[in-house]
């Protein structure tokens, strides 16, 4: 009886609330002079911040409240148009066709003196900080819609069959691969603090799905001197604007409220810059921004798969309080590579205004992004009254099939379908590998199979890996376990060595692991592995140049990390080693040599007998905390994305102490600390700073191990794209100590704002690099490195290469120099 009245209750106050917040919706097209569809038109009420945008077929759906209003559509280019309307019970259809702007261009004398467009420029620049400070503080709903399509998409690629992508391809290899939208309440103060809950979040074909567009990826001010698009790009209104544009003036209008649109042509001064080409739409008098329509090359903000992004702002203007906002924004992106074209097409929409002078101390914290319960939820009918920006026939039609894809695909029946035809094994999965899964229960048991890279040492000679594991995910994939088994078995040594790892991951939101690990391994001296197996290899058999060093350690450890509270991170380890020395087994080598391979012993290249350890057990324990000063985050339910801080560094404190060994000692204590910091100078480039240190206490007689190593480079190959953490020239094992130790490492990638600038040098499109390193330990003089480099180097959209010229200092004399020749992708290699 009780539930029963509850339920009348409800629907009682659900009738109420509907009587009482009574709405009409009104939809229709916008169409030009030719009867051609206009997509992302401004539509809004008079007067009000209840607005929304039209789609990429000209049409729109807007709820207005009762009474009779002015709508208002605004588009860039045409003539702003005003119909009186009057809401009603049934859904009112508004249709309007819009003529292109009389744009009024006095005659001007073209003289050495003045553009006209320059001195419009320099009062938006002028009074951009008046005017970025009028509208800084609000509250808001929000709307996102966000869309990625395929086209020409192969069968296969590298001899992998790609299939139909979970349903998103057609027949003729295109369709979309990404179909998402948010609804959301915002509250913001410029120029960063920014605090969003969002309502409803759907993705198609995912019932759970969580969206990842949120009103962060909107922020783009033009009043600031840069805007991110990955790389920081010079805003045409910007304080250095006019060491980088050209500006033309196209004509002027005078819009609904009777202010003088001036609309400029933005025209770059050096092509591979960091800038913006098309228009800008300054209010005069005033000098705010009316509109932009601007498009960046992807080549100018250094992605070179991007073809061209076009950006769109549209901003309303309230009589009330005399403030203009921004209504409406678009993204929309073409970008390719191996004749696969990319496309995609983002709205935002913001209404319902309110601002303020100020906000609470605590409106704003370290949480950005939170999500509603049952945000993921909404159905079909909430949608159709809260979706701003109506579907497309192409996404209701990706909606729908999707969505009941996903039913199949996810129903057990399918998946057992599905799992007994790929579950056969087939005699080629001896050398490919083979999984078996129970998809329904989200478990898969495999083999790895024999197709690896193969690798080389002198102790192991040619080694080959293969391994088993077993994965198991819960409902929400929150959580997993994974299990690995791997063998390794060098024909040198003619030894199999096998290593097990367990991780289990407890809580996505704290990001906390439990990870296991033992067996029976080879390990190089520096535990941080600064010799790729690649790099090895190549440099073994081609050179000669046997530069990893290697013991090996009987081992069983346990890890365990957690985020105690936001911004810090600890870190707990425990391991059991039995470590001893191993020799040469091979002179094997591709190219002969006169010369010999060094031996195993870092300590003494020349001696073949002698390890640079004797045989022992140890217990290490490790404490790390990590401290990341001022962190954002967003609180997704199915995890937590944490968000550096860049005015702050981040801080590491260490503790490690050698315990329980049959000989006293080899025991020690190791503090260690480190800071780093790394930060986008506007378009000045990216500044990056490493410092680190530690003091050994009681560490006299430990072994060789133990010691502190640091990362050197004889290979003069690297595969990192920023070198924070390495000495490019610095031999791997010539500076290790059991004692006091400091190094820093610093390096400031100019981003193009030097070549950018140099005639000639500039067709390279590369980057500038200089950096610096030092290393100071007691038992030798002081150690620098200062380099000079160009990355990003290669060829069309493939800009992998780095090459720096290196020179190193011990105390006052130069100790070697040499070029470093980086390639980003063999790092896939190991």
């Amino acid at each position: 009886y009780m539930q029963i009245l509850n339920k009348v209750l409800i629907f009682i106050t659900l009738i109420l609330s509907i009587a009482l917040n009574a709405q009409t919706q009104v939809k229709g097209q916008i169409t030009d002079n030719l009867n051609k569809p206009l997509p992302f038109v401004n539509i809004y009420l008079e007067n009000t911040y209840i607005g929304t945008t039209t789609n990429e077929t000209g049409k729109y759906e807007l709820q207005i409240p009762e009474g009779n209003h002015i709508l208002v559509i605004q588009y860039i280019g045409f003539k702003t148009q005003k119909i009186n309307i009057k809401s009603q019970k049934t859904p009112l259809t508004v249709n309007a066709t819009l003529e292109e702007e009389n744009y009024n261009l006095k005659e001007v004398v073209i003289s050495a003196e003045e553009n006209p467009a320059l001195p419009i420029i320099r009062k938006a620049i002028e009074f951009k900080k008046v005017n970025q400070s009028k509208a800084d503080k609000f509250t808001a709903d929000f709307y996102s819609k966000g869309k990625f399509k395929l086209k020409n998409v192969p069968k296969k690629f590298m001899g992998q069959e790609i299939g139909d992508l979970d349903g998103s391809l057609d027949s003729t290899r295109s369709g979309i691969i990404y179909l998402s939208e948010t609804v959301s309440k915002i509250t913001f103060e410029k120029p960063d603090q920014l605090k969003e809950r969002i309502i409803a979040s759907k993705v198609s074909g995912e019932d759970n799905g969580f969206s990842y567009n949120t009103a962060m990826s909107t922020r783009y001010e033009f009043y600031n001197n840069t805007l991110n698009f990955g790389t920081p790009m010079i805003s045409p209104i910007g304080d250095n604007a006019f060491g980088y544009y050209k500006y033309k003036l196209e004509g002027t209008f005078y819009d609904e409220h009777n202010h003088l649109i001036n609309k400029i042509q933005v025209i770059p001064k050096r092509d591979a810059e960091p800038v913006f080409e098309g228009f800008i739409y300054i209010i005069e008098d005033t000098w705010e921004i009316y509109a932009v329509d601007l498009d960046i090359k992807g080549y100018r903000s250094k992605n070179e798969f991007l073809n061209n992004m076009t950006l769109k702002q549209q901003y309303s203007f309230n009589k009330t309080n005399q403030l203009w906002a921004k209504n409406t924004q678009s993204l929309q992106i073409e970008a390719g590579i191996f004749g696969v074209i990319f496309e995609g097409n983002f709205s935002y929409v913001f209404s319902n205004y309110e601002f303020v002078n100020n906000f609470d101390k605590k409106t704003f914290g370290s949480e950005i992004v939170s999500f509603e319960d049952q945000a993921n939820k909404k159905d079909t009918a909430y949608w159709n009254q809260f979706r701003p920006v109506p579907l497309t026939e192409e996404e209701q039609t990706d909606y729908m099939k999707k969505d009941s894809i996903s039913v199949i695909r996810n129903s057990k029946v399918y998946l057992d379908s599905m799992d007994r035809v790929n579950n056969k094994f087939k005699f080629k999965n001896i050398i490919s590998g083979y999984t078996y899964a129970n998809s329904f229960k989200k478990w898969r048991l495999g083999y790895n199979g024999m197709i690896q890279m193969p690798r080389f040492n002198t102790v192991q000679g040619w080694n080959l890996r293969t391994g088993l594991y077993f994965q198991r995910r819960n409902e929400d994939n929150n959580q997993y376990q994974r299990f690995n088994m791997n063998l390794e078995y060098g024909f040198a040594d003619e030894r199999l060595r096998p290593t097990f790892n367990y991780t289990l991951r407890v809580d996505p939101k704290s990001n906390s692991y439990i990870v296991i690990n033992g067996g029976n391994q080879l390990a190089q001296f520096n535990n941080q592995q600064p010799i790729s197996y690649f790099s090895n290899s190549w440099s073994s058999l081609f050179f000669k140049n046997n530069y990893m060093k290697l013991y090996e350690k009987n081992y069983l450890s346990a890890r365990f990390n957690k985020e105690v509270v936001n911004g810090i991170n600890m870190y707990f380890g425990l391991e059991y080693a039995d470590r001893k020395s191993v020799f040469n087994q091979t002179d094997y080598v591709l190219i002969a040599h006169d010369k010999l391979y060094s031996s195993n012993n870092p300590l003494a290249p020349n001696d073949f007998e002698n390890g640079a350890i004797d045989r022992h057990q140890l217990v290490k324990f490790n404490l790390t905390t990590q401290i990341n000063f001022g962190q954002k985050y967003i609180a997704r339910p199915d995890g937590k994305i944490n968000l550096r801080n860049s005015k702050y560094p981040t801080l590491v404190f260490g503790y490690e102490k050698g315990m329980f060994s049959q000989e006293k000692s080899f025991e020690y204590d190791l503090f260690t600390g480190r800071v780093s910091y790394s930060k986008t100078i506007g378009n000045k480039g990216d500044f990056g700073i490493n410092i680190k240190g530690g003091k050994f206490f009681n560490a006299n007689g430990i072994s060789f191990v133990d010691y502190k190593h640091f990362n050197g480079n004889q290979t003069h190959v690297t595969t990192a794209s920023r070198n924070l953490n390495a000495f490019n020239l610095l031999p791997y094992y010539s500076h290790s100590t059991n004692k006091e130790y400091y190094e820093m490492h610093f390096e400031h990638n100019f981003n193009g704002f030097v070549m950018n600038k140099i005639p000639v040098l500039n067709i390279l499109k590369s980057n500038l690099v200089v950096s610096f390193r030092q290393l100071a330990v007691p038992e030798f003089k002081p150690y620098h490195e200062m380099s000079i480099g160009l990355d990003r180097l290669g060829f069309g959209k493939f800009k992998n290469f780095r090459l720096d010229y290196v020179k190193g200092f011990s105390g006052s004399t130069t100790a070697t120099e040499g070029f470093m020749f980086g390639a980003k992708f063999l790092g896939i290699f190991d």
